[in-house]
């Protein structure tokens, strides 16, 4: 579990988050939505101890990871997986040395126990034969799959997730967040997903906290997404045709 209690951040004059306080739940896929600029992004590398906040804390089961020393914090560093926005992998590794190489910047483990781990993690994500591939050479699908690979290569406690659907069509983007599901649930992780998608969110989310003007607006189960009756809420999420059909189904509204 992560909590974040009471946390601020500003750049320069410009205040980007205003007093957050969240939980992020194990063994569920946590989602963290809101309009472009509202500081999502912001709040997970605050998480991620990307960004040092000036007001508040983060807790990781229970402890303030900007209070812990070097040595604490890498260990919670080392426990966290990151699935990067378009992926993010090396063009000149190929798909196997991708994989491996978080494990060969914090494993001790021998160079056949490494390739070992990245086959059993490629394995989990429906990747065979494309060891000697190189990104390039593979689809926007599977680059996410070998992103997902690389990102529980270490067996993180922690998995979060920057815009895992970016760029993919309709069927490959409900594979990707079943996949994310799947994992999450059978590993039991901490898993945070920033999105924008609103089809996700009806799939997967089962804890969503909407960012507005820096702020927590709203936290919430799908279901209750729904129904509310958060104004700003029900801008975003239904500002297109297709969700506003959704509603008028799931309320029996005409």
């Amino acid at each position: 579990m992560i909590e974040v209690q009471g946390l601020s951040k500003r750049f320069g004059t410009t205040q980007v988050l205003t007093d957050i306080s969240a939980v992020f739940h194990k063994g569920q896929v946590n989602q963290i939505i809101g309009k472009s600029g509202s500081g999502k992004s912001v709040l997970a590398k605050c998480m991620v101890g990307l960004h040092v906040p000036e007001e508040g804390k983060v807790l990781y089961e229970g402890n303030s990871f900007h209070d812990m020393d070097r040595v604490e914090m890498t260990k919670i560093r080392q426990e966290i997986g990151m699935l990067f926005q378009g992926s993010a992998l090396f063009d000149s590794l190929t798909v196997l040395q991708n994989v491996m190489f978080p494990l060969q910047m914090f494993s001790k483990a021998s160079k056949s126990e490494m390739e070992d781990r990245a086959h059993t993690c490629l394995d989990r994500v429906d990747i065979k034969d494309k060891d000697n591939l190189y990104p390039a050479e593979l689809s926007g699908g599977m680059q996410k799959r070998v992103g997902i690979a690389r990102a529980i290569a270490m067996n993180p406690k922690y998995l979060f997730c920057d815009e895992p659907n970016s760029g993919l069509d309709p069927q490959t983007s409900i594979v990707i967040d079943d996949l994310i599901k799947e994992i999450t649930m059978e590993f039991n992780t901490t898993t945070i997903v920033i999105t924008h998608d609103m089809n996700s969110v009806m799939e997967t989310g089962e804890n969503i906290i909407f960012i507005n003007e820096g702020r927590k607006w709203w936290q919430g189960t799908r279901d209750e997404l729904l129904n509310s009756d958060n104004k700003e809420l029900n801008e975003f999420i239904f500002a297109g045709s297709l969700m506003r059909h959704v509603k008028k189904a799931m309320t029996g509204r005409s």
